[in-house]
């Protein structure tokens, strides 16, 4: 009888030790997705504003666009180069978008918020 309480008390132990283990790594796995849709959000958002900018698009039409497909992003979480002002035919265009990801499941060895940018790159028309 002795035996099959400690054996109980076992597999009790066990149980918490997987459903930890299980936690932990459908955090992560639900963390990462999330830092990935931000990202693929981003890349998309970057996208669409420099090609406002190559087809000849001033500064406040390229963030007009960016955040028309990122509407959670502000105007200091843009950065267009070169400015409007300093584009020339046949030179790059720049636009890079940066977004702060607060993690519900903060993991050991991520920082809270996770930074995610996005860049993209086209030659100017």
């Amino acid at each position: 009888m002795v035996a099959m309480k400690s054996q109980r008390g076992q597999a009790l132990v066990e149980t918490a030790v997987a459903l930890l283990v299980l936690i932990l790594v459908l955090g992560g796995i639900i963390e990462f997705g999330r830092i990935f849709h931000t990202k693929l959000l981003l890349t998309q958002a970057a996208r669409e504003g420099v090609r406002v900018g190559v087809v000849g698009g001033n500064d406040r039409e390229i963030r007009q666009a960016v955040k028309k497909m990122a509407p959670q992003v502000s105007d200091r979480d843009i950065d267009i180069k070169p400015p409007s002002n300093q584009r020339t035919r046949g030179g790059d265009l720049t636009v890079t978008v940066r977004r702060k990801v607060d993690l519900a499941f903060p993991l050991p060895g991520l920082p809270n918020p996770y930074p995610v940018e996005a860049k993209a790159v086209m030659r100017v028309e």
